[in-house]
């Protein structure tokens, strides 16, 4: 008995869980757990955040989001990305004017036939589909002129008599 009293790291302990407990107790384990909580909610304001801000670019309503970020944390924005608008307001706008440009462009180079309402190009003298009489060509140069036209834009010649306009 004696041997075992010179050699203290062979005694055994008469706590089993004593290495646990000072395990759990340990400040070690205190900081870490702590400094998690501090990243759990630095990440939780941050979803805020960036839900509120991301609500407000995409036209859907800041506030309400913001609020259901708060009182449900993570899943509050979990569910604002599933039902969020699919794009932001800007590029809306952007792809709406745009349309908006290109059906201008469409309407001032497209012509439809009065009569049957196909399209017809701005040269055409008649309609290839039903013969019905778009413009009048030029009594001088046989440029395309509208029904209504009095004098050629190209030459300056009058349609009625025939003759030049003097300039």
């Amino acid at each position: 008995m004696s041997a075992l009293l010179q050699f203290p790291l062979l005694q055994q302990d008469t706590d089993p869980f004593q290495i646990i407990e000072n395990f759990l107790t340990s400040p070690f384990l205190r900081i870490a757990g702590q400094l998690l909580l501090l990243l759990v909610a630095c990440l939780w304001i941050a979803l805020i955040y960036w839900t509120y801000t991301d609500a407000s670019r995409r036209g859907a309503m800041k506030i309400f989001w913001g609020m259901v970020a708060v009182i449900f944390p993570f899943l509050g924005t979990l569910i604002y990305l599933i039902v969020r608008p699919p794009e932001y307001l800007l590029d809306s706008r952007e792809r709406e004017l745009e349309l908006a440009v290109l059906e201008g462009e469409l309407r001032n180079r497209v012509l439809l036939c009065p009569n049957c309402r196909n399209i017809v190009e701005k040269e055409y003298l008649v309609c290839p589909n039903c013969n019905w009489e778009l413009k009048k060509p030029c009594v001088q140069c046989d440029k395309p002129l509208n029904m209504e036209w009095e004098t050629c834009p190209f030459c300056g010649t009058n349609q009625r008599s025939g003759k030049q306009i003097n300039r």
